[in-house]
């Protein structure tokens, strides 16, 4: 009878021996466990082999009894985490995290582009090879939409050789390699025009229209608006707790995007020499929309920045658990923009190359600036370009 009995206990302590520490690193893994909780499931099932001695113990009603009190504490532990993140979950809002271009495509009646048909542009009887490829950032989707839907061929489709959407880093690489023929969005980056001279590409630049370039807190923060020097403080690490600025006692934790992207591009021109500071994996976002998402469901909540465009943030992401912050006091207000008072105003441009050889690229710029043109700009949500 010793025997099996002898067997059960091999077996108990190879198991809880072995086992236990490597589901704990499977579940640090898989799980990520943060914060005291976390910490404590992991580290409880490093610690269950040290029950191994009472499995040996003759009066074994103790070995359980340590065992039933372990796994219920367990169960507790591991209840409490899952409450916490379903809680969480509850309270997220779901953001897409780029323009869902579907809701935008032209020639379709259930679109949410500015509808209209140019009467001085057509290139409906044009051939597809002469007609311009265009392109675009993303929170700028809506407005070259709405262009194709106004001057191209009712057959046009996205991604079809003329209509394409490869957002800001994508379609740059592309302009400079002569694969397209327009881009709309904002100015590139130094690195984005380097990468053109290396491909002995010229950008030239038109402007069609303005936007603002806005920074956007959680609902819950009490800072309403921030200066120019404040905000460079933030993005340089020099400001890093919110009661610097006004604010909570509470590190702030400012998001940033990915290289390449149109409102990183704006943001280093915005520091101008300043540096800014590193991201780290958890506030480095690549889609636009991402970083919307991020500042709005933070852990931490109101501890968050982020930036982007005031069209994508106002008038496609509509998130209403962020707010978009004043700079020096003046809100990012179409009425702003148009009088200069907002500080940070981004350009929006028709980017093409020098020496293109397609005259329909020049005539649909030119179309781009006319009255038709500005019409979708401001339509859409954007600021137009002033006559003079």
């Amino acid at each position: 009878m010793k025997v099996p009995h002898l067997t059960v206990k091999i077996i108990l302590t190879a198991v809880i021996g072995i086992v236990c520490p490597y589901a704990a690193i499977v579940l640090l893994l898989l799980l990520s466990f943060g914060g005291f909780w976390g910490v404590t499931i992991i580290a409880s099932l490093f610690l269950l082999p040290l029950v191994i001695p009472l499995i040996w113990l003759k009066k074994r009603k103790y070995y359980f009894i340590a065992y039933v009190s372990y796994l219920l504490c367990f169960a507790i532990l591991v209840g409490t985490q899952v409450g916490i993140r379903t809680y969480n979950d509850a309270i997220t809002i779901d953001v897409t995290p780029n323009i869902n271009v579907h809701e935008y495509l032209p020639f379709d009646e259930n679109s949410k582009i500015v509808k209209m048909r140019s009467e001085v542009l057509d290139f409906d009887n044009i051939p597809k090879q002469q007609l311009p490829i265009i392109d675009g950032a993303t929170a700028a989707f809506p407005v070259y939409s709405a262009f194709v839907n106004a001057v191209y061929p009712s057959s046009t489709t996205l991604y079809d050789g003329v209509f394409e959407y490869n957002n800001t880093q994508g379609g740059y690489d592309l302009l400079a390699q002569k694969k397209t023929d327009i881009f709309i969005g904002a100015a590139p980056s130094k690195e984005q025009i380097a990468v053109a001279e290396k491909n002995k590409t010229t950008f030239q630049y038109t402007q069609i229209g303005s936007e603002a370039f806005v920074f956007f807190v959680h609902k819950d923060n009490p800072i309403d608006s921030l200066s120019v020097d404040q905000i460079k403080g933030i993005y340089s690490g020099k400001i890093t707790n919110w009661s610097e600025v006004g604010g909570k006692n509470e590190k702030i934790v400012p998001f940033q995007r990915n290289e390449g992207s149109g409102s990183q591009s704006m943001l280093i021109r915005f520091m101008e020499d300043t540096p800014i500071i590193e991201p780290d994996m958890q506030t480095m976002v690549d889609g636009m929309g991402g970083i919307i998402e991020e500042v709005a469901d933070y852990k931490n909540k109101s501890a968050s920045i982020g930036f982007s465009f005031r069209f994508y943030v106002e008038g496609i992401i509509q998130n209403p658990d962020i707010k978009m912050i004043a700079i020096e006091g003046v809100a990012p207000t179409k009425e702003n923009i148009k009088n200069g008072s907002y500080p940070i105003i981004a350009p929006v441009y028709a980017m093409t190359y020098e020496g293109n050889p397609n005259e329909n690229v020049y005539k649909l710029i030119d179309w781009m600036t006319s009255d038709e043109g500005q019409y979708i700009i401001e339509e859409t949500g954007y600021v137009g370009i002033s006559k003079k």
